[in-house]
């Protein structure tokens, strides 16, 4: 007998059709980014950024960098999940919170620090590669989230993140690394596709 939450994530399919006249409201989106900054990141540097698009106009502007997909216009809002390239002197300021809180020892600040600059500074592409994991857990974490709120989600990756970069003016250090659809599915969408079996992709060793 499979619990709620396994159950859940195994009825999730993609939406491919949203209904375009329901709106989600700012609450429901906060809810939503506030659930997916529960997800990790190394050294809780929770090195990500969701830009929320919601009005038409904005939508409109995005769908021309997007391969004008439809779900870009007809979902509530479009979320451009960004990735930001680790920073090891935020440690600091990301764990202070903790530590006064008595979750995390006095000295973890400083070590951690020293473990994060050993091994993201002077590594471009291991930086990168951590900026695209966090912002790929916090998505994974907003789509469950959606799923339980009985919203429809859809992960993009047909975009030109070079031209949302520049039109949105964002930071040198932050990557779009997907556009994230959530609304209201219509009912005509499919269920989750069949997955492989596991004998082809699990090994225990």
């Amino acid at each position: 007998m499979l619990n709620d939450t396994i159950q859940m994530i195994k009825e999730r399919s993609t939406t491919h059709f949203y209904q375009p006249d329901k709106e989600l409201s700012v609450s429901k989106i906060n809810e939503l980014v506030d659930a997916a900054t529960s997800a990790p990141t190394a050294f809780n540097l929770q090195n990500w950024k969701f830009i929320a698009v919601q009005s038409s106009h904005a939508k409109m502007k995005l769908r021309k960098f997007a391969w004008n997909q439809d779900k870009v216009t007809d979902a509530s809002v479009i979320f451009i999940v960004c990735g930001v390239l680790p920073d090891y002197q935020a440690v600091d300021e990301r764990l202070t919170p903790s530590v006064k809180a008595g979750i995390l020892p006095d000295d973890i600040i400083s070590s951690w620090t020293d473990a994060a600059k050993n091994l993201y500074f002077d590594f471009p592409q291991r930086s990168r590669d951590e900026a695209v994991r966090s912002a790929t857990f916090g998505a994974s974490t907003l789509i469950l989230a959606a799923t339980s709120m009985g919203l429809g989600s859809t992960p993009m990756i047909g975009f030109d993140a070079d031209k949302i970069k520049t039109e949105l003016e964002l930071a040198e250090d932050d990557i779009p690394v997907m556009l994230l659809a959530v609304g209201y599915a219509k009912a005509e969408n499919w269920s989750q596709k069949i997955r492989r079996p596991l004998n082809d992709i699990l090994e225990i060793i």
